[in-house]
């Protein structure tokens, strides 16, 4: 099972023409698992060279904030919680913080390759051009990006963010805000990452 979750159409186009070729072109021993939400956002272009990244799991979507900024840190996000990704990356920009945003088109496909190339890994080799602690945003719950912990590069602190609890029916914006996920908590989670300074 390839499981994907993908936020934009962009990323959907690319997981289903892969799928539809593997699954009924080369025959492959495989099944395709994407979650897709009913939700009405703006659906940008996608990154030129994107698409390997999106089948692999993850792909640098962009940076936000000072190039060099003193204070960075990491986004991941996956599926619908990744627009919350991108307004919590423009509000600590805003504070000039320099903000590395990846979004995560499946958590599965990463931790199946980090089981396989390890140090070598597409997450480990995809971190290593950002910087600051990592912040993982999920609506899953928080053992699905738990998953990818062992392949962070070393000295680097993952912190995950998820929908852990009962079910529950409200708004969108009242059940982010309840677990947590909505951009506000996303980026108070990143500024309390953040090495504070000595006093």
């Amino acid at each position: 099972c390839k499981a994907y979750d993908p936020a934009f159409a962009g990323e959907l186009a690319i997981i289903l023409d892969a799928g539809m070729r593997e699954m009924l072109v080369e025959q492959q021993d495989v099944f395709y698992y994407v979650t897709l939400m009913n939700e009405n956002y703006a659906q940008p272009d996608l990154p030129e060279g994107a698409a390997e990244g999106v089948l692999k799991g993850g792909y640098r979507f962009g940076h936000f904030g000072p190039d060099h900024a003193a204070q960075q840190v990491t986004l991941l996000g996956s599926g619908a919680i990744f627009t919350e990704v991108l307004k919590a990356a423009g509000q600590l920009a805003a504070q000039g913080i320099g903000v590395h945003v990846f979004s995560i088109t499946s958590w599965s496909e990463l931790a199946r390759d980090g089981v396989a190339h390890g140090e070598r890994s597409h997450l480990t080799q995809l971190l290593a051009d950002s910087a600051g602690p990592v912040i993982a945003a999920t609506d899953y719950v928080r053992t699905v990006p738990e998953s990818v912990r062992a392949f962070v590069p070393e000295g680097r602190r993952l912190h995950t963010l998820g929908t852990d609890g009962f079910g529950r029916s409200d708004t969108r914006a009242a059940l982010r805000d309840f677990f947590q996920v909505d951009a506000a908590h996303i980026a108070r989670q990143a500024r309390a990452a953040l090495p504070q300074p000595a006093r």
